[in-house]
């Protein structure tokens, strides 16, 4: 089964806003950025139930490489993508949007 990923509009925003940063900063960073989000991304459309519960039914992807993490629901054959954050941002940040 394949999941469909859904990112709510402040997920998307987050995600935007890190690439624009990273490619003022250093774009070959932003391009393996783009990179590790595309194959956690490819992780959650497979098999989105391998990543650890953080609070509730809510989920956490953690970049390898990048100091940012997804945070995600899965509803039916969807992952919704509710956040990502940078991992010195209070954790708990995301949850008022849930």
């Amino acid at each position: 089964m394949t999941f469909t990923i859904i990112f709510t509009p402040k997920a998307s925003e987050e995600v935007d806003i890190t690439s624009d940063w990273y490619q003022e900063e250093a774009p070959r960073a932003r391009a393996r950025f783009v990179e590790e989000l595309t194959a956690i991304l490819e992780r959650l459309a497979y098999a989105p139930r391998q990543f650890p519960i953080v609070h509730k039914d809510v989920r956490r992807a953690v970049f390898d490489r990048f100091p940012y993490f997804l945070v995600f629901r899965i509803m039916d054959a969807e992952v919704h993508v509710l956040a990502c954050l940078h991992s010195r941002r209070n954790p708990r940040h995301w949850r008022r949007r849930s």
